[in-house]
């Protein structure tokens, strides 16, 4: 299991929301680097892609917890898009899904933040 993360910040079909494109684990040791990069964005609207995320452990959970809270205490609007069936069912069995909106694919998630 790799303990690196990649995370590559890109503009979406509008203005109004940016896609953060995150490539590997979301663990314990690279979860730091997921938080800082979700501070570092300001856009009212972010949409998160997990197309090329593999697994995600109980911190990196917590984080994706922490990140809800943060946006709605800060008014902003966070998706989650193209999770692996492993990472859907990981949020399904702790019940945290009911606190996140997850959508399919970026395309979906764009279309209902637009």
């Amino acid at each position: 299991m790799s303990n690196h993360i990649q995370i590559v910040a890109s503009s979406g079909s509008s203005d109004a929301y940016k896609i953060l494109h995150v490539k590997g684990p979301l663990n314990i040791h690279t979860i730091f680097d997921f938080q800082t990069a979700l501070r570092a964005e300001t856009s009212p609207t972010l949409i998160i892609d997990f197309a090329e995320v593999p697994f995600i452990d109980s911190t990196g959970l917590g984080a994706l917890v922490g990140a809800n809270l943060a946006a709605q205490k800060a008014n902003r609007k966070l998706a989650f898009a193209a999770m692996n069936p492993q990472v859907k069912a990981l949020l399904d069995m702790t019940h945290v899904s009911q606190f996140f909106t997850a959508y399919p694919t970026i395309k979906e998630a764009e279309t209902a933040v637009s």
